[in-house]
């Protein structure tokens, strides 16, 4: 399966967008009164909010966790790097 750069956390951002839109349009079209229908879209869009933050953070924390391993492992690469430098560089003496 070829890999276009969609992550999972990607397509599940998608699936959760859809669905809250889908949802959104389901309040608009529902027949209510005017004030019920402002009230459940004033809650909506609360929701909504609160979701996008939720989102964001965990998205920050995934960023933070997958940097903090790539530059360990940077990091062991360098020095393993350095030190068969140094063992080729003593073999060649």
């Amino acid at each position: 399966m070829k890999d276009e750069g969609h992550g999972t956390g990607s397509l599940f951002l998608a699936f959760i967008l859809g669905g809250l839109v889908g949802a959104g349009i389901a309040l608009l079209t529902a027949p209510r009164s005017g004030e019920e229908t402002r009230k459940r879209i004033k809650e909506f869009a609360d929701e909504l909010l609160e979701k996008a933050k939720e989102t964001y953070e965990s998205s920050r924390e995934f960023v933070t966790d997958k940097k903090s391993a790539i530059k360990s492992a940077l990091e062991a690469a360098k020095e393993a790097y350095e030190k068969e430098l140094e063992r080729l560089s003593k073999e060649h003496k």
